[in-house]
């Protein structure tokens, strides 16, 4: 059975924070794909390289899945993700868009996890 467009897509993020960059494009990335994230231009290419640029920088970054959420051919992820053991990090949801068992299309946002915050339910 193949796997689901949650699977490929979890799959996907934990490659990308593995460093694992190039492979997880050739596995999953659709040629046509495209993003939203607003600080590269909008190609595969501007993400790809900035992806591997912060993997190189932060060699033991981790991204913990805490939900996965699959309607029809959207996926969102919502993940605990850290550049560094010391990093308290962030929370950060991907959507993903795919098409023909591809990623085409890619949005993210994300919010840092503060040192002292009121809320005792954590942000997980």
């Amino acid at each position: 059975m193949d796997p689901s467009y949650k699977e490929k897509a979890v799959s996907f993020l934990q490659m990308v924070a593995a460093g694992n960059v190039r492979e997880a494009y050739r596995s999953y990335v659709a040629p046509d794909f495209r993003h939203h994230n607003p600080y590269f231009r909008g190609d595969s290419e501007s993400l790809m390289l900035a992806m591997e640029e912060n993997a190189a920088k932060n060699p033991h970054k981790t991204l913990e899945v805490k939900h996965a959420i699959e309607e029809g051919d959207i996926v969102a992820v919502h993940s605990h993700v850290k550049q560094n053991q010391e990093d308290l990090g962030g929370a950060v949801v991907h959507i993903f868009r795919f098409h023909d068992d591809l990623i085409v299309e890619l949005w993210d946002v994300g919010q840092p996890i503060p040192k002292d915050s009121p809320n005792e339910n954590g942000m997980f």
